[in-house]
């Protein structure tokens, strides 16, 4: 029998950011030292001011040691079969864009797909994304720029690409639409937080 979840709400980012880090009893100011990111920006994020982008999302997750997607909400148990109706994603707002999960963040298998939802500009961010894994790329409207070991691509509607992750990767919506994609990331190394790591000499730049 297949369990159903419950209905989702757009997850509100500053408030799960401040139970990921008192659950783990740091301080603004610790974090802000282990993240590289300023006290005053986590705060503005904590208390709902301002959006983060996913690269700020990737470097706060991997400064508390948790997956990124810990930001959906508490670790729920994990489901061998998940069925998911459309208002029923997780949906976590970011810096000009929407990522809604797909049932990865519940599922018992390797395999975490969720959408991409872009305003035009929008960015994962100034920092190069790494994890283990495959990660998969489809465009289902709009533009979708992918930067891979420094490598173009850009993609359209119905255009896809696929790629070993541990590859430096990036992603933008260069268009002047608004850009919908489907990624999945699989495969990746049991015990590892898929799109939980940036990397760390880029991310001490900014």
């Amino acid at each position: 029998m297949v369990t159903l979840t419950r209905r989702a709400v757009s997850i509100d980012v500053g408030n799960r950011l401040r139970q990921l880090r008192e659950a783990r009893k740091v301080s603004m100011r610790t974090l802000a030292t282990m993240s590289g990111l300023s006290a005053n920006a986590l705060s503005m994020i904590e208390r709902g001011k301002t959006s983060p982008s996913v690269s700020t999302l990737y470097r706060i997750a991997d400064a508390l040691k948790v997956p990124v997607t810990d930001f959906f909400g508490p670790d729920e148990t994990r489901k061998k079969v998940v069925f998911l109706k459309a208002d029923e994603r997780a949906r976590l707002p970011f810096l000009r864009g929407l990522w809604e999960g797909l049932g990865g963040e519940q599922f018992t298998g390797r395999s975490m797909p969720f959408m991409l939802t872009l305003e035009s500009g929008a960015s994962s961010g100034p920092n190069n994304i790494i994890h283990s894994g495959h990660e998969f790329v489809y465009c289902m409207r709009g533009q979708l720029e992918y930067q891979v070991e420094g490598q173009l691509y850009n993609l359209q509607d119905g255009d896809s690409l696929l790629f070993e992750a541990q590859l430096k990767h990036r992603w933008r919506n260069p268009g002047g639409f608004v850009t919908n994609a489907l990624v999945i990331i699989s495969d990746y190394s049991e015990g590892d937080h898929p799109m939980a790591h940036i990397e760390r000499s880029e991310a001490n730049k900014s």
